[in-house]
């Protein structure tokens, strides 16, 4: 695996623009960013910008069509992990026949993002290891995200499916459903004796594998666990090749759950899309609402007001809480400890969404930031600070003593230290080189986080210090969240003693129509699970014309098979609890 090297500090570092001229030229388009690349020069400036500029972690790739520009563009965002803002650079791509080189020998973190860009756009990455479709079923025909894609059924001539869109006739869709109209199949497709191809490649490549040197005389078989088992966490697949109970070689297969979020939200309004992002990470709402509202807040230059900013934090670092509750309850259970933790850890979690419930009027999708601030403010019997005993009691009493015990239960557990100790473990350098965030980063012996490394609204005003492990296995990635819920508590505490009494919770009137100026932007913030960011194109237009997430539980799954292999098959399920992902997260 490609590891990022120490930037260059013998020879002098230069500018893109010096060092590659006519190569790489800045993005004078308004209200963008960053720099255009050369498709055929690449590999050589990529190289630069990550071994002698030192943005030693990629975060972030994506595609963008532009119909009317008859272009599309590969963008991608790389950080250094002492902290800073994002280098951004594009790669331009014709539309007929998109192709750019792959980066995932430099970054591997690439490897699922330019998968999903394949799958997405079309775009053809040369030297990518493995460019399958990721998210879309294997037969599907077109790349759905394109500008020009319309679904098949639009065009159907029958008389339902020709008025279905963008009106007519209301139906049941079960009433004139044909299988054969909303869904196109290859020329030549016979359901008989079918196969799926991706799985027919994806076996191939299991089975191609070294046994490592066995002189056993042993069967080695491809195993599924998922996409319908309890450890998975959801609808996933593992395909795993093992030989006897060790674990050789292991692919990850999601999109089970995809449900077209990215191309929905571009047909959204703009604040249409914030009780979409509920519906990511759907443990962490207020998080999630937060980061889209930072991007958006970006591109228009809004400010926030002090008590709103205020009110974002206490929402937050609560969030980060109940998602480390949740986490650690089902990482006991995919240990075998069924039920009783879960039951322990659940209790203070159901008091931050009795909260939650009482500010934003529901529990998990809150759907409760807005641009330029939040949407209610606490509730009236909460507002005074002689009336705040209620969180007050929560927050310095309920919350820390929930930690202590579930420390003294767990953190010295036998059989917790005996499963976890030793397993999956990960070093600092291929942990950023995978493109790793949040806990599965930090247990690395990584001290980054997006609220240090690039603060964002008051963050910068809190003490708080950011847990790291030492060897990045799965004992670490528990200690690490059990100690980021001791830091969460101690800004919460920051943030009650320092909110103010009154004030604005909006910097715009409500019913404030958004058109987003024209130009991109992205915006990111630390929630509990790594690093979500919202990468946006507007056109200056009520709606945006590019709409993209780079989700961490997507994206720390690139790291799955090189935690996997080498382990037991028992131990799989483990390791996939440490990562701690969400479904809706991960397929969108």
């Amino acid at each position: 695996m490609a590891a990022p090297a120490t930037p260059n500090t013998e020879t002098e570092v230069l500018s893109l623009e010096e060092k590659f001229a006519g190569i790489a030229s800045p993005d004078t388009r308004e209200g963008y960013e960053g720099y255009i690349i050369a498709a055929d020069k690449a590999e050589e400036v990529v190289k630069y910008i990550r071994d002698d500029l030192g943005y030693d972690y990629l975060s972030s790739v994506t595609g963008v069509d532009y119909l009317e520009d008859d272009h599309m563009e590969v963008v991608y965002h790389a950080f250094k992990t002492e902290g800073g803002p994002a280098l951004n650079f594009k790669i331009q791509t014709d539309r007929e026949n998109p192709r750019v080189p792959s980066i995932t020998h430099l970054y591997p973190a690439a490897e699922f993002q330019e998968r999903e860009a394949y799958d997405m756009y079309g775009i053809l990455f040369d030297g990518h290891p493995d460019l399958r479709r990721i998210l879309m079923w294997d037969d599907f025909e077109g790349w759905p995200m394109r500008k020009d894609w319309k679904e098949a059924y639009y065009e159907a001539e029958t008389k339902p499916f020709k008025n279905r869109w963008p009106g007519g006739d209301v139906y049941r869709i079960e009433a004139n459903n044909p299988f054969n109209k909303n869904v196109v199949y290859p020329e030549g497709f016979n359901l008989n004796g079918y196969n799926p191809l991706g799985d027919k490649t994806l076996y191939d490549m299991l089975n191609q594998y070294d046994r490592g040197g066995s002189n056993l005389k042993t069967d080695q078989i491809v195993v599924n666990i998922g996409p319908q088992h309890p450890s998975t966490h959801g609808v996933f697949r593992m395909v795993v090749r093992l030989d006897g109970e060790n674990v050789n070689a292991l692919k990850p297969v999601f999109g089970y759950l995809h449900r077209n979020h990215e191309k929905i939200g571009e047909r959204n309004t703009w604040l249409m899309n914030m009780p979409y992002t509920d519906r990511l990470d759907y443990l962490t709402s207020m998080c999630n609402n937060h980061a889209y509202a930072l991007t958006v807040e970006k591109m228009m230059g809004l400010e926030v007001p002090e008590r709103a900013d205020y009110i974002r934090v206490l929402m937050n670092e609560l969030t980060r809480i109940a998602s480390h509750l949740w986490a650690t309850g089902f990482l006991l259970n995919d240990l075998g400890a069924f039920q009783t933790p879960m039951l322990y850890l659940i209790k203070n979690r159901e008091l931050i969404l009795d909260f939650f419930e009482a500010t934003s009027g529901t529990r998990m999708m809150c759907n409760y930031s807005r641009f330029g601030g939040v949407a209610y403010d606490l509730p009236d019997t909460l507002r005074d600070e002689n009336t705040m005993d209620w969180l007050h009691e929560m927050i310095h009493e309920r919350l820390p003593r929930g930690l202590e015990e579930l420390e003294r239960f767990l953190s010295n557990n036998e059989i917790v230290r005996t499963r976890a100790i030793g397993l999956s473990p990960v070093t600092a350098q291929e942990a950023i080189a995978l493109g790793m965030s949040g806990p599965m980063l930090r247990a690395a012996g990584v001290p980054y986080d997006v609220r240090r490394a690039e603060p964002y609204g008051i963050y910068d005003r809190f003490d708080f210090d950011i847990p790291v492990g030492t060897t990045g296995d799965v004992y670490d990635r528990y200690l690490v969240r059990v100690n980021e819920i001791r830091e969460s508590i101690k800004i919460l505490k920051q943030c009650l003693r320092d909110m103010p009494a009154k004030g604005d919770i909006m910097s715009v009137k409500p019913g404030y129509t958004h058109k987003v100026p024209a130009g991109e932007a992205y915006g990111r913030g630390e929630n509990p699970k790594g690093e979500l960011g919202f990468y946006c194109v507007s056109k200056g237009k009520g709606h945006p014309y590019r709409y993209h997430i780079r989700a961490p539980s997507f994206i720390n799954l690139t790291g799955l098979e090189k935690l996997c292999v080498g382990t037991k098959i028992a131990d799989v399920v483990v390791v996939l609890g440490s990562i701690d992902i969400v479904l809706g997260e991960v397929d969108r």
